[in-house]
């Protein structure tokens, strides 16, 4: 006699709940996925529009996930996978008002004129640094100030930061933005020795070097397939989930255009944002148990997807891209070089760049009009890149909820979290809020999801 086949709502159709649902599947339990929006994939959405290809969300993914890896493979996907240009490998930041290349080996590095000599003997002191337990945690900008001065926070960390959380260093917590300097710092001491340690514990476990990489059509390539692979009729757009009620089985209840509905299940699994788990009702009445998630900041960023043709360029735009320090004054919080990046993505002879705009750092930019916008980032291209005239191609995306900031003070979201599981048997959370904001991150929490619904 077979056991009764489970069921499973799954809350979100962005990479988290989509692999959710794949696992689910592959075990054979039924699935249906709730999505607000009109289409899959959350902030992966990509555009090809008269030989442009445009990302108006993550332009590339790392593939140093050992699930992201798995999962290409086992999708068919590895002949559309695309690795990034070798050029890509060289990036560069702006300082003096200029575009320097960052160092990419001890030669380069102690003749780059990026960082002063000061700057340079404290990152070779760094290597001597002692193991060290902090008793509370604290800001990601003092820790590495105190491993590499402020020189470094300034025109290392901060750029940095500003490309991967549009965030402030000095706002983001040490120890739940970027756990793996504050695991270094603590069973090595040396932030540099603790990164050669992971780096040789990914090797021994034989898990290759992750590389940047896309697909041929984009990033929405996997998230299309990921979708193609669940059940016909397993995705259900434009449903706005209003309720969850617990009991022997879970009762959820959403709205779309024809009304309410309600449909019973034995268990739900959580891939929204922060905002959606705030405002989501879990019981017979109006309470909220996620609510507190509403004050997670979540800062606007904006894009302008640039074409020109390659005479318009002067700089070779021969990198990945060149983020821009707080200190220098820009409005931009960086650029991508996009058709450098990975092939076809701009007709031949001409160039893709993506500006990026808003964050922690300057909201109030990311708001503006398109056109306001070229107008205000149009002399900053001219000044780093020798961009002339006015693009033949622009195409502009605005997140007004982007990266979740994972500041000082984040714990209490994750404790928030911790105790509606336990207090809600058979509801399981995670994706960005709760288990990183990268994309490999992500796929990897709709894993974790889905082996906890199944009991693993």
């Amino acid at each position: 006699m077979s056991l009764p086949t489970k069921s499973f709502a799954v809350l979100g159709a962005g990479i988290t709940g989509l692999t959710a649902a794949h696992r689910l599947v592959q075990q054979g339990c039924r699935v249906r996925v709730f999505e607000r929006l009109d289409r899959i994939g959350g902030s992966v959405a990509t555009e090809r529009i008269d030989g442009w290809l445009i990302e108006r969300g993550p332009n590339s993914v790392l593939e140093g996930e050992p699930a992201m890896s798995a999962l290409i493979k086992e999708l068919g996907l590895e002949s559309k996978r695309q690795v990034a240009n070798q050029a890509a490998k060289k990036r560069f930041i702006v300082r003096y008002g200029q575009v320097l290349p960052t160092p990419m080996g001890p030669g380069s590095f102690f003749g780059t004129n990026l960082f002063s000599f000061g700057a340079k003997c404290r990152i070779m002191g760094e290597l001597f640094q002692r193991r060290r337990t902090r008793p509370t945690d604290v800001s990601l900008e003092q820790l590495v100030c105190d491993h590499f001065g402020p020189e470094i926070v300034a025109y290392g960390l901060n750029p940095f930061v500003g490309g991967v959380y549009a965030g402030i260093p000095a706002k983001l917590s040490a120890q739940h933005s970027f756990p793996a300097v504050w695991n270094a710092e603590r069973e090595h001491g040396s932030i540099i020795r603790g990164m050669i340690a992971a780096a040789k514990a990914r090797k021994a476990r034989g898990e290759p070097r992750g590389g940047i990489i896309s697909f041929e059509g984009g990033l929405q390539t996997l998230i299309d397939t990921l979708g193609s692979a669940l059940p016909a009729g397993a995705v259900t757009l434009n449903a706005q989930v209003e309720r969850l009620q617990p009991g022997p089985r879970w009762t959820v209840t959403w709205r779309d255009s024809q009304g309410e509905h309600s449909e019973e299940f034995d268990g739900v699994l959580s891939a929204l944002p922060a905002a959606g788990l705030a405002a989501l009702r879990i019981g017979a009445g109006d309470e909220r148990p996620l609510a507190l998630l509403g004050e997670i900041e979540q800062p606007p960023v904006a894009s302008l997807f640039l074409g020109y043709r390659r005479e318009q360029v002067q700089h070779p735009v021969d990198g990945f891209g060149a983020l821009i320090p707080a200190a220098e004054k820009f409005s931009m919080l960086g650029v991508l070089f996009s058709s450098t990046l990975f092939p076809r993505r701009a007709p031949d002879g001409h160039v893709a760049l993506t500006v990026m705009v808003g964050g922690a750092r300057q909201p109030e930019i990311a708001h503006l009009a398109p056109a306001d916008l070229l107008r205000r980032v149009q002399p900053e291209l001219q000044q780093l890149l020798g961009v002339t005239g006015e693009p033949i191609f622009q195409r502009h995306s605005l997140w007004t909820r982007a990266i979740p900031q994972y500041n000082l003070g984040y714990e209490r979201f994750l404790t928030a979290m911790d105790a509606v599981e336990q207090a809600h048997p058979g509801f399981w959370l995670g994706g960005q809020a709760r288990d990183g904001i990268a994309m490999p991150a992500c796929l990897a929490a709709g894993e974790k999801l889905a082996a906890r619904a199944l009991g693993r």
